[in-house]
This record gives C-alpha cells, sequence and structure tokens, in this order.
C-alpha cells in the first residue's frame, strides 16, 4: 500500500505543480488583455481625434472633397 500511497502523492503533487502553472498563465493572459484593451482604446481615441482634426482642416481651407475632381484614372 505504500507504493500505491507514493504514486498518489506524486500525482497529487504533479497535478498541484500543473495547476500553478495553468493558474501563472492565466494570470498572465488576464494581464496581457488588459493591456491590449488599454491599447485598443488609446487608438480608438487617436483615430477619433486624428479624423476630426483632418475634417477641421479641410473645413479650413475651404476644401470640399465630394467638390473635387475624380482621380485622373477615372
Amino acid at each position: 500500500m505504500i507504493v500505491s500511497e507514493l504514486s498518489l502523492d506524486q500525482r497529487l503533487t504533479e497535478l498541484e505543480v500543473r495547476l500553478t502553472f495553468i493558474d501563472d498563465t492565466v494570470s498572465a493572459l488576464a494581464n496581457a488583455d488588459a493591456d491590449q484593451s488599454q491599447r485598443i482604446a488609446m487608438l480608438e481615441r487617436l483615430i477619433h481625434d486624428l479624423r476630426n482634426e483632418l475634417s477641421s482642416m479641410r473645413l479650413s481651407h475651404g476644401d470640399d472633397p465630394h467638390n473635387e475632381p475624380p482621380p485622373p484614372h477615372y
């Protein structure tokens, strides 16, 4: 019986080690996901700001993109 108990103890230890690695991996993935979400939100704000800036630049120059002639390849 001692042999089977050692085997059971070894298996339990191995499972605990695996669980620890899984917990670390899940935590690292959660942190990476949070970082990515923050970066995406920042990039979306930057794109929004750039679009507004481009629009205001066009209006200040009196350029209406709808009044521009088509490119030469048309």
